[in-house]
């Protein structure tokens, strides 16, 4: 029997790897490591440049908000080319594209940015904010979706908790860094749109090396036997929203990330109009009134402070992620995983309700955005397991980009409606909430369920082949 290398008695701190896993776990675990530092030198940026694209008749939290609406619409778009795309291109050529085509768009972003080479330009601000939605989502989703179309369901489950630690360390680095630049002054924050096309070059070769190795080394079959073909599907004509609504599991999979999406972002948008007021009141108590000035010192705050948030978001994920999400899913099973988050979030929101300040509202967040990026995206990964490469390919970044956006939407819709109709207070918003997340944690039982039935099935397959 194969003895482990001393790189997998290593990782075994993490999660057990077994002899010959450990090279391309590593490759996958530093590919996402600079995908998300990349975002994450980005994120903060597009909250800096919505707060200062301002609507005359609208508050900074409704523009932000209609802004994630807009993102639902051109995902519509969006979701249909890439579907295409991964029924004609092998899944690393598809991956590379991509990337390639978001490296060119931060570049043409850093050109663009308020004040540099032109005037504050017209709906820049939301333009970038747009994008950024997109960027993300794809991106992240694609790397999720190769990997686990690289595992089996077995190995997928032992591996992918130790893979998403790099996600979790690149976010933290990500927003560090971010940070640091800021409150240095030694650097625009717009300079961070170049510096982000590094890790995203690197992370091309990683994904290229990655899919020559396989799980187990070179020469060694792929899980899913993708490799240099593209996913096979039932039916080649078939897109993305058809496969969804024939799978059941597919349909429960779509509700929950909706669902996830909506609560969460509403949430954001509170936080978001709670930093906004502060820093009003902050220019006001300073006596500031040149426009300009007032421009760049509430794009630069909104930057530091949004830096500093993800920074102790991703900090606390890291952790939960290094020592618990691996643990929690080995002796917890998936269930615990994936109703984790809409429990902390019931507590969390009925928390907020009765005391709506900044500072517990933003240590709510933090939990509740921590435990999301490390507990709740390794079971993100996990329910992907026991599906096909085409719904990896096709049904994965459909959910992970269209319906995301489309909970976005209904946040920016809960906010016409609080704001403009129903005059809800900040309690009254919180509680709302609370009433949404215990819907999450109804639908969370039912994915819970249809995974065990799917993965069955497939087990039952396997046994019926042997």
């Amino acid at each position: 029997m194969k003895e482990p290398t001393r790189l997998e008695r290593f990782l075994r701190i993490f999660t057990e790897v077994r002899p010959g896993e450990g090279p391309t776990a590593l490759l996958l675990f530093v590919n996402v490591f600079l995908i998300l530092c990349a975002y994450y030198f980005v994120k903060p940026l597009r909250d800096g440049w919505i707060a200062v694209s301002a609507i005359e008749g609208l508050s900074k939290m409704e523009v932000k908000a209609y802004s994630s609406f807009g993102q639902s619409i051109l995902f519509l778009g969006a979701i249909g080319i890439y579907a295409r795309l991964s029924s004609i291109l092998p899944r690393a050529e598809l991956i590379s594209r991509t990337t390639l085509f978001c490296m060119s768009n931060l570049v043409l972003f850093w050109f663009l940015q308020p004040n540099f080479f032109l005037r504050n330009l017209p709906g820049m601000g939301i333009a970038f904010y747009l994008w950024v939605g997109m960027f993300g989502l794809f991106v992240v989703a694609q790397f999720w979706a190769f990997a686990a179309d690289l595992y089996t369901d077995e190995r997928g489950r032992r591996l992918l908790p130790l893979i998403a630690i790099g996600a979790t360390s690149g976010a933290t680095a990500g927003s560090f860094i971010v940070e640091q630049v800021v409150q240095s002054e030694l650097l625009d924050s717009g300079t961070l749109l170049l510096l982000a096309n590094l890790p995203l070059a690197l992370s091309i070769w990683l994904t290229r090396r990655a899919d020559t190795r396989g799980p187990l080394g070179e020469g060694q079959t792929l899980a899913s036997g993708t490799g240099d073909a593209p996913p096979e599907s039932e039916d080649p004509g078939r897109g993305a929203f058809a496969l969804i609504r024939a799978h059941p599991y597919l349909v429960l999979v779509a509700a929950i990330t909706l669902i996830n999406a909506w609560v969460n972002t509403n949430g954001e948008n509170l936080l978001f109009r709670v930093v906004q007021e502060a820093l009003e009141a902050d220019v006001a108590a300073d006596g500031i009134d040149d426009p300009k000035q007032v421009i760049h010192l509430v794009r630069e705050a909104t930057t530091a402070f949004y830096g500093d948030f993800f920074f102790w978001v991703n900090l606390t994920a890291l952790v939960l992620q290094s020592l618990v999400a691996s643990r929690l899913l080995a002796f917890g099973g998936f269930g615990a995983i994936l109703l984790l988050l809409p429990t902390i979030a019931l507590i969390g929101y009925t928390t907020m309700a009765f005391l709506p300040i900044l500072a517990v509202v933003r240590v709510m967040k933090i939990a509740e955005n921590a435990t999301d990026y490390s507990i709740n995206n390794t079971a993100s990964q996990v329910l992907w397991l026991p599906t096909t490469a085409e719904m990896k390919f096709k049904a994965k970044p459909a959910i992970s980009t269209f319906y995301v956006r489309l909970g976005d939407g209904l946040a920016a819709l809960t906010v016409l409606l609080g704001v403009q109709v129903l005059a809800l207070s900040t309690r009254s918003f919180f509680l709302l909430n609370s009433a949404l997340a215990l819907v999450w944690l109804a639908i969370g039982v039912g994915v819970v369920v249809q995974h065990g039935r799917v993965a069955e099935a497939n087990r039952q397959e396997d046994l019926d082949a042997a």
